[in-house]
C-alpha cells in the first residue's frame, strides 16, 4: 500500500474515533497518530514539522485536503478538518478596545480616545493586553472544546478608516482624521497585538475596512464612492499600506461600499494594490454579509453561489455571515479555479500556523497564558493610563483644577453622569469594575465632599413615529419638568457643577434600527449638542455656579454656546472602564490633562460638505478653510510649554530620514506635564486644492517644572510623498518646503524652510 494511502486511512480513522475528546487533545492525538505512522513508513509529514519553512507546511496541508474540505473552511465559522487535525474555528473576534463580547475583559477607551493620547507606545501596550487576554480566553475555551464566536485569536481590529466626517457613527472606532497619525497608531496597535516573535503571532490583527469607507450607515450596502486619484492615494490608502508593508498585519477586512463602480470586496484595483504591489501574504475577509450585497444590492451576481465564487476569484479568502459554503459547487461549475481556492485557503492556514495552532503548545511562546491573566491589576492600570492621556482639556478659564479642600458639595448632572454604557458602548467586553463619572468623583472626594447626582434630561428625544426605547437604559432617566427642576436645584446648592453630557455609543454606533432626534441608524444628522442637553446646560449656567462640561462622544460635537459661557470643557470620549477615575483625577488636578484632538471640532453642521461626498475638499484640518471651534491637535494643560531653537535640515545622503527637525521644549510652569510636540509641513508651490498643512511628525514628552527636552523628529518619504496623477506614481516634490512646529495645527510656534530635490519615492519599503 502506498505511503499516502496508509496516512489517509489512519487520519480518517483518527478523525472519527476522537469525536468525543476535547479539541486540543483530539487534535494532538490525531497528529500524534499521523506522525507515528509517518515515522513507521519513513515518510515525513511536512505540515506537522515546525522545523520546515512555513510556505512548505502550508502547501503540504492544503494539498492533503479535498475540494469540499477546502471550501468548508472559507467561512468565518469553519468546521475544521478533523482527519488532518485542523480544528473547528470561528475567525470572528473584535478587540479594538479590549476582548469583546466574551465575558470579563479589560475595557480601554474607544480608538478615537486612544488616538487622542498621541502615544504610540501606549497604543502598542493596549494591543499587547488585548492579545494577551484573548490568548488566555482561547486557551481556556479550546480546552473545553468550545469554538464560539468572539473566542478566537483572529481579531478584526483595528479600524483605520479616516474620520472624514463627524456625522459617521463609527468615527469612534477610528484613529481620527489624519493619514499620518492613523498610520502610526495603527501600526503600533498591530505590533502590540501580533508581538515580535520571529515565528509566532501573539494574536492576528486585521485592518478594516479596505479601503474607502466612512458612512453613511444607511447607504453602506449600496453606496459607490469615487474620490479623486489624489485623495485616494494621499488620504484613504496610506494607513492600509503602512499596516501591510511595515507592520505586517495578518488580515484585511473589505468594505461594504463600492469603489469606482466595483464593490470593494471584488475590486480588482484593491486586490492589485494588496497582493501585487504591496506583497500582502495574509488573508482577506469580507465584512459580514457583504458577499450577499453582490447579488442583493449591487446586482453584479445572480445568486449567492456566484457571489461567493466572484469574491474568492477576486481575492477574498473568508466569507463572514454565510449560511453554508457553496464554493465546491462553484468550482465544479467552472465559476472558480481550484488553484485559486488553494491560494485562498492557504492564506487562512498560514495564519493558523503563525498562531501555533498545529504546533506543540510548549513550542509556542503565547500558548500557555492562563485565565488569571484576564483583567489583571496591571491591565487595569493600562486602561486607566489610556483614559487619563486621552482626555482633552478644550477650555479652561482658570476654574480647573478644582481645589478639593474647598469643595463641600458637588453636583454631577447630565445623562452621562452615572452611565456605564457611555464608558463602554456596544460590542464590548464586560469590565470587572467600571467607574462612572459620579462614582469617580465620589471616590476621589471621599465622605467630606458631598456629590449629588441628577440626570436632569435624556440624551435626546425619539423621532416622531419611531420606537421610544422606553426600556432602554440610555433613555430611562428622569425627563420633563421634574427631572429638569431637580437638576437646577442641585446646581444652586453646589459649589461647582459638573455636567456630564454629549452623546453615547448606544446611539453613535454601527448601523442601528432605532432613530432619535439628531441621530439616524447610528450616524448623526447634526453635530450640535442635542437640544435637551443644551437647554439644561443653559439653565445650569444661569444659576451662577461654576460649570464644568465633561463632554463624552465618539467624535466632534459642536458646542459654541458652551465654549462661550461655561467655565471649562473636557472632552472625555467614551473612556472605557476607568473613565470616572480618570476624569476625577484631572478635574481635581491629580493628573495634568495631556490629550490632543485627533479630529477637528467644527462650529456647526452647516460647515460640513454633503455626507455622501468623499472628496476631501473642505474637510479636516488639511483642507477646511473656515473658522473652527477647536483645531486638530488642540489640547490645554495646567502648565505652559515654550518652544525654542527650531531647526530643519536634510537627512544624510546615504540613507536614513529624508528630513530631520529639532526643537527645545521647556515646561515654564510649576506643574509636571506632558506636551505633544507636533510637526507640520507645507509643500512647495502650494495651491488652493492642496492640503493647507500635513502632519509629518509628533512626539509626546514628559517634563518636570522648568525642565527642557531636546526633541528631534525624523521625516521619511512616506510622510512627504505626494501623488502625481499624470505620472500615476508617488513623488517627492522638489523645492522649498515649509516646516512648522507647535502645540496644535492652529498653534504653531516656529517655522523653517528646507529645500528638497524632486525624487521618485514609490511605495513604502518593507
Amino acid at each position: 500500500m502506498a505511503t499516502s494511502d496508509v496516512l489517509r486511512k489512519i487520519a480518517n480513522r483518527a478523525g472519527h474515533d476522537a469525536s468525543g475528546i476535547a479539541a486540543r487533545a483530539r487534535r494532538w492525538w490525531v497528529c500524534g497518530l499521523m506522525i507515528g505512522a509517518a515515522a513507521a513508513v519513513g515518510a515525513p509529514l511536512p505540515y506537522l514539522d515546525p522545523r520546515r519553512p512555513l510556505d512548505e507546511r502550508v502547501a503540504d496541508l492544503v494539498g492533503r485536503m479535498t475540494l469540499e474540505e477546502k471550501a468548508s473552511l472559507m467561512v468565518n465559522s469553519g468546521p475544521g478538518v478533523p482527519r488532518l487535525g485542523v480544528p473547528k474555528y470561528d475567525w470572528w473576534n473584535e478587540g479594538a478596545r479590549g476582548v469583546a463580547m466574551a465575558g470579563i475583559a479589560t475595557v480601554f477607551p474607544h480608538s478615537i480616545g486612544q488616538a487622542a493620547t498621541w502615544d504610540d507606545a501606549l497604543v502598542r501596550r493596549i494591543g499587547e493586553v488585548v492579545a494577551t487576554e484573548g490568548r488566555a480566553l482561547y486557551a481556556q475555551t479550546a480546552a473545553e472544546n468550545s469554538h464560539a464566536r468572539y473566542h478566537g485569536l483572529t481579531f478584526w481590529s483595528p479600524c483605520i478608516n479616516l474620520a472624514r466626517d463627524p456625522r459617521w457613527g463609527r468615527t469612534k472606532e477610528t484613529f481620527g482624521e489624519d493619514p499620518f497619525l492613523t498610520s502610526r497608531l495603527g501600526m503600533a496597535f498591530v505590533r502590540g497585538m501580533q508581538g515580535d516573535d520571529p515565528h509566532y503571532l501573539r494574536a492576528a490583527a486585521a485592518a478594516k475596512h479596505f479601503a474607502v469607507h466612512s458612512g453613511p450607515e444607511t447607504l453602506r450596502h449600496i453606496l459607490n464612492v469615487a474620490p479623486s486619484e489624489t485623495d485616494f492615494h494621499e488620504t484613504y490608502l496610506p494607513a492600509f499600506e503602512a499596516l501591510v508593508r511595515q507592520a505586517h498585519v495578518a488580515g484585511i477586512m473589505g468594505a461594504y461600499t463600492s469603489l469606482y463602480g466595483h464593490p470593494a470586496i471584488v475590486s480588482p484595483r484593491l486586490y492589485d494594490l494588496l497582493y501585487r504591489q504591496w506583497g500582502f501574504r495574509g488573508y482577506v475577509t469580507s465584512d459580514c454579509n457583504s458577499i450577499r450585497d453582490l447579488w442583493r444590492s449591487y446586482k453584479v451576481a445572480h445568486d449567492g453561489r456566484e457571489a461567493e465564487a466572484m469574491a474568492a476569484k477576486a481575492g477574498s479568502c473568508l466569507t463572514c455571515g454565510a449560511e453554508a459554503p457553496t464554493l465546491a459547487a462553484a468550482v465544479r461549475q467552472g465559476l472558480l479555479d481550484e488553484r485559486t481556492l488553494d491560494d485562498r485557503v492557504g492564506r487562512l492556514m498560514r495564519v493558523l500556523f503563525q498562531l501555533g495552532i498545529f504546533d506543540p503548545p510548549q513550542d509556542v511562546p503565547y500558548a500557555n497564558i492562563p485565565p488569571t491573566d484576564i483583567a489583571t491589576p496591571a491591565h487595569h492600570a493600562v486602561a486607566l493610563q489610556a483614559a487619563r492621556e486621552s482626555i482633552v482639556l478644550l477650555k479652561n478659564d482658570g476654574v480647573l483644577p478644582l481645589n478639593a479642600s474647598t469643595l463641600h458639595r458637588v453636583a454631577v448632572i447630565g445623562p452621562n453622569a452615572e452611565s456605564v454604557d457611555v464608558l463602554i458602548g456596544k460590542h464590548a467586553g464586560q469590565p470587572a469594575a467600571p467607574v462612572t463619572i459620579a462614582d469617580g468623583l465620589r471616590a476621589a472626594l471621599g465622605p467630606e465632599g458631598v456629590v449629588d447626582c441628577v440626570p436632569g434630561c435624556a440624551f435626546t428625544t425619539p423621532e416622531p413615529g419611531e420606537a421610544t426605547a422606553a426600556n432602554d437604559p440610555v433613555t430611562a432617566v428622569p425627563t420633563g419638568p421634574a427631572g429638569f427642576d431637580a437638576a437646577v436645584r442641585a446646581a444652586r446648592a453646589a459649589d461647582v457643577v459638573i455636567f456630564a453630557g454629549g452623546t453615547t455609543g448606544m446611539f453613535e454606533s454601527e448601523q442601528m434600527k432605532v432613530s432619535y432626534a439628531g441621530f439616524d441608524h447610528g450616524d448623526r444628522t447634526r453635530i450640535e449638542l442635542p437640544e435637551p442637553q443644551e437647554k439644561l446646560l443653559e439653565a445650569l449656567q444661569a444659576t451662577g455656579r461654576p460649570v464644568v462640561f465633561v463632554l463624552m462622544s465618539g467624535s466632534a460635537v459642536a458646542v459654541p454656546w458652551a465654549d462661550a459661557h461655561v467655565n471649562a470643557i473636557l472632552e472625555a470620549w467614551f473612556p472605557g472602564e476607568s473613565g470616572g477615575t480618570a476624569v476625577a483625577a484631572i478635574l481635581l488636578g491629580k493628573v495634568n490633562p495631556s490629550g490632543r484632538l485627533p479630529v477637528t471640532f467644527y462650529r456647526a453642521t452647516t460647515d460640513l460638505p454633503a455626507f455622501t461626498d468623499y472628496a476631501m475638499a473642505n474637510r479636516t484640518y488639511r483642507f477646511f478653510p473656515g473658522k473652527v471651534l477647536y483645531a486638530f491637535g488642540h489640547g490645554l494643560s495646567y502648565t505652559h510649554f515654550a518652544y525654542r531653537g527650531f531647526s530643519v535640515h536634510r537627512g544624510p545622503a546615504n540613507g536614513g530620514p529624508r528630513v530631520v527637525a529639532a526643537v527645545d521644549v521647556t515646561n515654564t510652569g510649576e506643574r509636571a506635564g506632558d506636551e505633544v510636540v507636533q510637526l507640520y509641513a507645507r509643500e512647495p508651490r502650494w495651491r488652493s486644492n492642496r492640503p493647507r498643512l500635513d502632519l509629518v511628525g509628533y512626539r509626546r514628552v514628559h517634563l518636570e517644572p522648568h525642565a527642557t527636552a531636546h526633541v528631534t523628529l525624523d521625516m521619511d518619504d512616506f510622510s512627504l510623498r505626494r501623488w502625481d496623477p499624470k505620472r500615476r506614481r508617488y513623488l517627492l516634490p522638489g523645492g522649498i518646503w515649509t516646516f512648522s512646529v507647535g502645540a496644535a495645527s492652529d498653534d504653531l510656534r516656529a517655522s523653517a524652510p528646507c529645500r528638497l530635490p524632486t525624487a521618485e519615492v514609490g511605495s513604502l519599503a518593507k
